[in-house]
């Protein structure tokens, strides 16, 4: 008689033991509030539905973390860069070329509206002889 191997399951390519141990390696790299959270919801590391669940709600919070770090000009970076991936690279390039028409006449325009070419130099080197205070009566 032969015996039925059961196969074994993995998640994403990893076994059970290594789902586990990326839960508990990124749940430390959680803010306290959200691990707070997890075991408020009764989110743990063991069972397979349990572990997957851990691992995709961590993932979760790692994802909104990242974005919580960047500043306004990093977001809208990496807005573009995801708009980007919806488009095509002829559609990306009348885009930046278009932009570049624009810019070069908002410039055009600068330069009309001020068109002083004068370059005007401050020297903050000097220290000043005059010193005012204050005098109290």
């Amino acid at each position: 008689m032969t015996k039925n191997k059961s196969k074994k399951r993995t998640f994403q390519g990893m076994s059970y033991r290594d789902v586990q141990r990326t839960n508990s390696n990124n749940r430390v790299k959680l803010h306290q509030e959200d691990q707070a959270w997890l075991k408020e919801n009764f989110y743990k590391n063991i069972g397979w539905n349990n572990v997957i669940n851990l691992y995709q709600k961590i993932k979760d919070f790692l994802n909104r973390c990242q974005f919580e770090d960047l500043t306004l000009e990093e977001l809208f970076l990496e807005c573009d860069r995801i708009g980007n991936k919806y488009l095509t690279i002829q559609e990306i390039e009348n885009f930046y070329q278009s932009l570049s028409r624009e810019v070069n006449e908002i410039a055009e325009e600068i330069d009309k509206q001020f068109p002083e070419t004068e370059i005007e130099f401050i020297d903050f080197s000097k220290n000043t002889s005059n010193i005012y205070r204050k005098k109290y009566n």
